[in-house]
This record gives structure tokens, C-alpha cells and sequence, in this order.
């Protein structure tokens, strides 16, 4: 996003948090009771905010002269947020469309943007929803290892990044694979991330959601693959490490691969830190061979 766009969404991400920030005191409270502004504070509510914001960013993906117009900068800021009321009052909560209102009535780069920002702000709902839920962690976790699943296969991973599939296939399929299996929260995600047009790459789409989760935690992910499980006490000695290094918090999501040999390969943002017996070894053929 170039900057315009970025401040829009940091508007629209103060939003939100005022919108579902869960009201502290007595004041708090007699504040939202005069002003009559409406929340979202519960799991549930926030799963359902979550929900419709991901079908906002569907129908502005599918339809690109409505997106334009409602980030057309030429047009009053006002006048888009009155579009956005006529096309959307009757068909979301009081709290959706307000966001919808905010959001319209920013500027943004370019109409994709908007879309964007509908999935940002639906993301967010729904890690909130986790949160509350106190499954955070785990929805973090679910989402790395279906990630490492659709990596792995690569059938699985054609079917999921193909833009020409219709949504609906995608949709069973992933209801057979998640349903019942994954906090509720997660399959949320992986549903309304992975059926999108937009989506690109389907390992590439878990991964962002994975980091996502992550940075909501307070932490930076490391992506270790190592030849052999970890025991808890190297875990967390290379955690110690890293964090010392990059001087920030640091979560691991560790993933088993024998083909390594040995070591360890860490992949923290775009740096990669490539110990393993196998890289060792293909550096030593390519010194001989030259």
C-alpha cells in the first residue's frame, strides 16, 4: 500500500478497536449508553463482524465500477459514505457499516485497496473473536500446520490457489478438511482467505495469516525445519538466541524435515540462517566442482 492507503487503513484499524473495545468503568459504560454507539465486545459478536466485513471485500472483489466509486477520490467523502448506506444499511449490522462508513470515507491509492482493508479489518474481528476466546495461541498453531500441509501437497495446493475454481468447490473442500477439527475461528480464515479471487498462492495466503496471528501475540515467527523433532529445553534455548538477536520477542513454528540431515535451517521475515548438514554439504560439492 503507498502511504495514503496506509493511513486510511490505520483510521479504519482505530475504528475497529474503538467499535470492540469492551467498555471499562462506570463512565465507559454511561458514555456508550448516551451516545448510543453501537459494539461488538463478545467472541460471538465479533465472529459475525468478521464474517460480514469478509463478505463486503467478495462483493467489492467482484464488483470492480462499485469499489470505484466508492474510493473514487473525486467524489466527497461524505457522498461515499452515503452510497455505502444506501447499498449496505439494510443488509449489515449497525457496527459493520460503520466500518464500511469510515473506511469509505477515506482516501485510498487505488479501488483494490479497499478491498484490502475489508479483509484486513475482517482478520482482525476474528482474531479478536480468538482472543477473547482464549485460543489465540492455538489458532496460531492451526494455521501454521495446515500451512505446512498445503506446502506439502501439491495437489491439495493446485486446487486451493486456482483462481478459476469456483469458491463453492473450494469451500467443501476445505469444509471436509476443517470442519469440526480447527477452532471455529480458524476455519473463519481459511474459508473466506482461500475461496477469494484474490488469494494468489494458497500456502503463501496461510502463511500471512499465520504471521498475522502471530504479530497479535506480541511476537516475531521464526521458521525452523530441523532433521528431528526438538526437545522443550532447545526450543527454548534457540528462542533465547534469537530473541537476544533480533532484539524483539520470538516464537518458533518448528517443522520436521529428515531431508535436512542435520542442523538447522531458521528463516526469520526475509532472512534465512541456513545451518543444515545438507547445505554444508552442497556448499563443499560446489567448492570442489570449481
Amino acid at each position: 500500500m503507498e502511504a495514503s492507503s496506509r493511513a486510511a487503513l490505520a483510521v479504519a484499524l482505530e475504528r475497529l478497536d474503538a467499535l470492540t473495545r469492551d467498555p471499562s468503568g462506570l463512565l465507559g459504560k454511561a458514555r456508550d449508553r448516551l451516545t448510543g454507539q453501537a459494539g461488538a465486545t463478545t467472541a460471538e459478536d465479533q465472529l459475525a463482524l468478521a464474517e460480514e466485513l469478509f463478505a463486503v471485500a467478495r462483493l467489492l472483489t467482484g464488483q470492480p465500477s462499485l469499489r470505484r466509486a466508492l474510493s473514487d477520490p473525486s467524489g466527497k467523502p461524505e457522498e461515499r459514505a452515503a452510497l455505502a448506506q444506501r447499498l449496505f444499511g439494510a443488509r449489515l449490522s449497525p457496527v459493520a457499516l460503520d466500518l464500511v462508513e469510515v473506511s469509505v470515507r477515506q482516501r485510498w491509492s487505488r479501488p483494490l485497496d479497499l478491498v484490502e482493508a475489508a479483509m484486513t479489518l475482517a482478520t482482525d474481528a476474528a482474531l479478536d473473536a480468538a482472543d477473547l476466546r482464549g485460543e489465540l495461541d492455538g489458532v496460531e498453531d492451526e494455521l501454521f500446520r495446515f500451512g505446512r500441509i498445503v506446502t506439502g501437497d501439491r495437489e491439495l495446493s493446485r486446487l486451493l490457489s486456482d483462481r478459476t475454481a469456483s469458491a463453492q468447490g473450494k469451500t467443501e473442500l476445505l469444509d471436509r478438511l476443517l470442519s469440526g477439527r480447527v477452532s471455529p475461528v480458524t476455519e473463519l480464515l481459511l474459508r473466506n482467505v482461500l475461496t477469494g479471487s484474490h488469494a494468489g498462492t494458497a500456502g503463501v495466503a496461510v502463511e500471512r495469516l499465520s504471521e498475522v496471528a502471530s504479530r497479535r501475540r506480541g511476537q516475531s515467527v521464526a521458521r525452523v525445519t530441523t532433521a528431528v523433532p526438538l526437545r522443550p529445553a532447545q526450543e527454548q534455548r534457540l528462542v533465547d538466541v534469537l530473541t537476544r538477536l533480533y532484539g524483539r520477542t520470538i516464537g518458533l513454528q518448528v517443522t520436521v524435515d529428515p531431508s535436512v540431515l542435520g542442523g538447522l535451517v531458521v528463516q526469520v521475515g526475509d532472512e534465512l540462517i541456513d545451518g543444515s548438514i545438507a547445505h554444508r554439504l552442497e556448499a563443499a560439492r560446489r567448492q570442489l566442482a570449481g
